[in-house]
């Protein structure tokens, strides 16, 4: 992936979320579903000391949660949006056992290889295009041998209007993800589920890297 098309990526990620951030957390609950459950479905002690990276932590609802079941933890939220990560300061005040950082995920930015314990993608990665794989690769990278991986993200649609609609926030909903994840990652946990009487599907998925 070269430098042009992931900063083209992460100057449209900005732009959308400068506004959208002001909204997020009054909105996003009605359709941004298994977020508490991928959190409760991450295989690890609660009152373990371990490191997790969440990759487009937003305005850290999912940190929060993370921080409450797991409060030993070190906690690290990435996002390329500054006005979603004012907002996850906000938040987060308080919490000593989460840092924050404005910055893409990708090879060669961060000193994590083989470090990790966990990595959270929550609806992020159907919104990174078509840079999503090449997360998906660097999680393998970073992540120890055992670590887990933790997704919950858009599924698909049977209804080619709601895809249009979610494509126009810059969400690609194709079941393109699972192949992959299931390639990387041996699974521990998956499943698809339907939201509003099916118009959409979201899944949850929970992998271990091979040892």
């Amino acid at each position: 992936m070269s430098s042009t098309e992931v900063a083209g990526q992460v100057g449209r990620i900005q732009q959308y979320y400068r506004f959208q951030s002001r909204i997020y957390d009054l909105t996003r609950w009605s359709f941004l579903f298994g977020r508490r459950d991928i959190i409760r479905r991450i295989p690890l002690a609660t009152n373990d000391s371990f490191t997790l990276l969440e990759v487009g932590c937003g305005t850290g609802y999912n940190l929060a949660l993370a921080s409450q079941r797991f409060p030993k933890a070190t906690l690290i939220g990435l996002d390329v949006s500054k006005d979603m990560l004012a907002q996850a300061s906000k938040q987060l005040a308080g919490k000593p056992n989460i840092s924050l950082l404005e910055q893409p995920y990708g090879p060669g930015t961060h000193p994590w290889t083989g470090q990790l314990d966990a990595i959270l993608f929550s609806y992020s990665l159907t919104m990174i295009n078509p840079q999503w794989e090449s997360l998906l690769e660097q999680a393998l990278v970073d992540l120890k041998p055992g670590g887990i991986i933790a997704v919950a993200d858009f599924y698909d649609s049977r209804n080619t209007w709601f895809k249009r609609h979610m494509s126009g926030h810059h969400v690609r909903m194709d079941a393109h993800l699972s192949p992959v994840l299931r390639k990387l990652f041996k699974p521990r946990y998956e499943q698809v589920r339907k939201a509003y009487f099916g118009i959409w599907a979201y899944f949850l998925f929970v992998g271990e890297k091979g040892r």
